[in-house]
């Protein structure tokens, strides 16, 4: 990390001050104004605020809480202790990441000079925001970020083992610099940032490092919807899950029960999504476009592609053609 900034963050906050000062241990009114500690949005963020980072309270244990939001938690230097409903422990290593899901319960060891780490705070809508400025539908995110929504039980936190990342490092530490400075035009260089960490860290779901009751069948699911992501083309469920070592038949279910729709479905989804990109942004014949999109059964794309527009891919060219050049005379 750059020492400039990480100076900055090892500076003693008031909070910290009182802790070495003896006056006490963390004052939960800081933090809360409910019983069970559930650390509200409303205490950490600025009103109209989707996102803010505060650097985590060392010195002291930090006693059993949750949160109303998102956390997401980067670890600068050093290291610190995590309990996860009171039962996981997570250890997290400088450049490690650690998404919490909104549900979970979760305290940490005390600190010492040396552990800095962020704390992001981020209400869910956020990411609505990020990815509007992004690509389209993604069902491994949706996957992801559903998980550390909904209290099921499926994810109560993420562990990113990604110290060696460098793009997710640098991303990361455009973040911290740019809720840091709080410029006016300091939203827009937030979600696109947050946009291109998440597709960044689609790409490294082998480094999630994942404890609960249904790790093997997230992990599973993950691997199936990246493959679709990064190939398409050539995505097959029966390669994949001899290579996961799963059976064919279990693999399928899974997927079914985690995302509500078969593997053949979502590559479907994916390719149709990418012909459709294809047809509009380029000027590939048809036939080049289902080529590129994996099919080689010219009569089958056809049919599908009518079914889910309601019209042949020559007829959807020209109407969004047509549509285009409306929309610029007006």
């Amino acid at each position: 990390m750059n020492l400039e900034l990480l100076e900055k963050l090892k500076q003693i906050t008031p909070e910290e001050q009182q802790i070495l000062d003896g006056c006490g241990g963390i004052e939960k009114g800081r933090y809360t104004d409910q019983a069970d500690f559930t650390i509200v949005s409303k205490k950490m963020l600025e009103k109209g605020k989707l996102v803010d980072i505060r650097t985590h309270t060392r010195f002291i244990e930090f006693p059993r809480h949750k949160h109303d939001y998102i956390e997401i938690i980067y670890m600068c230097s050093g290291k610190t202790v995590h309990w996860i409903n009171g039962e996981t422990k997570v250890v997290l290593e400088a450049g490690d990441l650690l998404f919490l899901n909104q549900h979970a319960f979760h305290a940490i060891e005390a600190a010492d000079w040396g552990d800095i780490a962020i704390n992001f705070i981020v209400l869910p809508e956020f990411f609505d925001v990020a990815y509007a400025m992004l690509e389209g539908e993604n069902p491994l995110r949706n996957f992801i970020v559903n998980a550390l929504c909904q209290n099921t039980g499926q994810a109560d936190y993420l562990h990113f083992m990604v110290a060696d990342i460098l793009p997710v490092q640098n991303l990361i530490e455009n973040l911290i610099w740019a809720l840091w400075e709080n410029s006016d035009s300091v939203g827009k260089i937030l979600s696109t940032t947050m946009g291109l960490l998440f597709l960044n860290l689609l790409h490294y779901t082998d480094k999630i490092v994942q404890n609960c009751e249904n790790q093997r069948e997230n992990k599973l699911v993950m691997a199936a919807l990246r493959l679709i992501e990064e190939d398409y083309q050539n995505a097959n469920l029966t390669d994949l899950a001899k290579q996961m070592e799963e059976p064919l038949y279990s693999y399928s279910r899974i997927i079914r029960k985690k995302t509500g729709a078969a593997f053949k479905e979502l590559l479907l989804r994916k390719r149709m999504d990418k012909a459709e990109q294809l047809l509009i942004e380029t000027r590939l014949s048809v036939s080049d476009i289902i080529l590129a999109v994996g099919y080689d059964n010219t009569s089958y794309f056809y049919r599908v592609f009518r079914e889910r527009y309601g019209m042949s891919p020559r007829e959807y060219r020209e109407r969004r053609t047509e549509n285009v050049k409306t929309t610029f005379t007006e």
